[in-house]
C-alpha cells in the first residue's frame, strides 16, 4: 500500500512477531525497508521468521519486566514498537482459573505496559521519538462471552494506548492501536474457532461475511507506524468487516456454540 523504502533506515521491535498477525506486519515492513527485530518466547519460530525476512530475534517473555528492560537497553532507542503477543483462549467466565485470568492478563495487559515503558523511556531519551502501535480486539469496547480475560486485558490496553498517546505527544511519541476482527492464524484458528460450525457462526455476525486477511491487518498497521500518519495519535483503528457495530450481542449469539 505504501510506495517502497517508506521505512528505510527505520529500526522496530515487535512482540509476538513470528507467527500470526505480527508475522504479517514484520514481513510487510520489512518489505518497505524496515530493520525489523522479533520478539517472542519460542526461539524454533522466531528463527524461522527472522530468517524468512531477513530480520533479528530475541527470545522474551513479555511477562518478565526485567527481561523486557534488557531488550529494550540491547536495542538502544528504536523508531517503532509493535505490542501484538497475546494469550486468549475460549472458557466460560465460571470456569475461568486465576492461573487462566492471569496469564492473559499478564501477556496482554502487563506485556504491553512493560514494553511500551521500557521502549518508550528510550525514545524520550533519544530527544527522536517515535510510534508505538498497540494490537487488541473489537471486543474491547463491548465485552464479549468466552474470552472475559482477553477483553478485560484488551480494553486495559485501549486505555493505555490513549494515555500515554496524551502524555508523550510532547516527546513526538504517536501511540495508536488497532482492532482487528477475525482473521484467520494457526493459534486463532485452532483456539477460537476450532470447527466449522463455529466458524461459520462467527462469520454470519460479519457485515462483510468474511474474515480479514493477514495483508489487510498489515497494510493497516505500516500506514499507523509510518510518516504519512504523522498527526494520527490515541486513535484505534477497528478491522473487522463491521462486526462490532453489533456490539456484545453478536458474540451472545454464537454461545451455545462455545465448549463448556
Amino acid at each position: 500500500m505504501l510506495p517502497e523504502k517508506t521505512f528505510d533506515g527505520k529500526t522496530g521491535i515487535i512482540t509476538g512477531g513470528a507467527t500470526g498477525i505480527g508475522f504479517g506486519i514484520a514481513r510487510e515492513l520489512s518489505r518497505l525497508g524496515a530493520r525489523v527485530i522479533l520478539a517472542s518466547r519460542k526461539e524454533e519460530n522466531l528463527r524461522k521468521a527472522a530468517g524468512e525476512i531477513h530480520g533479528e530475534y530475541h527470545v522474551l517473555d513479555v511477562r518478565d519486566a526485567a527481561a523486557v528492560e534488557a531488550m529494550a537497553e540491547k536495542f538502544g532507542p528504536v523508531d517503532f514498537l509493535v505490542n501484538n503477543a497475546a494469550g486468549n483462549f475460549i472458557v466460560q467466565s465460571d470456569q475461568l482459573s486465576p492461573n487462566g485470568w492471569n496469564s492473559v492478563i499478564g501477556i496482554v495487559l502487563n506485556g504491553t505496559f512493560y514494553c511500551s515503558s521500557a521502549v518508550g523511556k528510550r525514545m524520550i531519551q533519544s530527544g527522536r521519538g517515535g510510534v508505538i502501535l498497540n494490537v487488541i480486539a473489537n471486543y474491547a469496547w463491548t465485552g464479549a462471552p468466552g474470552v472475559v480475560h482477553s477483553a478485560s486485558a484488551k480494553a486495559g490496553v485501549l486505555a493505555m494506548t490513549r494515555t500515554l498517546a496524551v502524555e508523550w505527544a510532547r516527546h513526538k511519541i504517536r501511540v495508536n492501536a488497532i482492532a482487528p476482527g477475525p482473521v484467520h492464524t494457526a493459534g486463532a484458528s485452532e483456539r477460537l474457532f476450532p470447527d466449522e460450525k463455529i466458524e461459520e457462526g462467527i462469520r454470519r455476525t460479519i457485515p462483510l461475511r468474511r474474515f480479514a486477511s493477514l495483508d489487510e491487518i498489515a497494510n493497516a498497521a505500516v500506514y499507523l507506524l509510518s510518516d504519512y500518519a504523522a498527526y494520527v495519535t490515541g486513535e484505534a483503528f477497528v478491522i473487522d468487516g463491521g462486526q462490532w457495530l453489533s456490539g456484545a450481542d453478536y458474540w451472545g449469539r454464537i454461545r451455545q456454540m462455545l465448549p463448556r
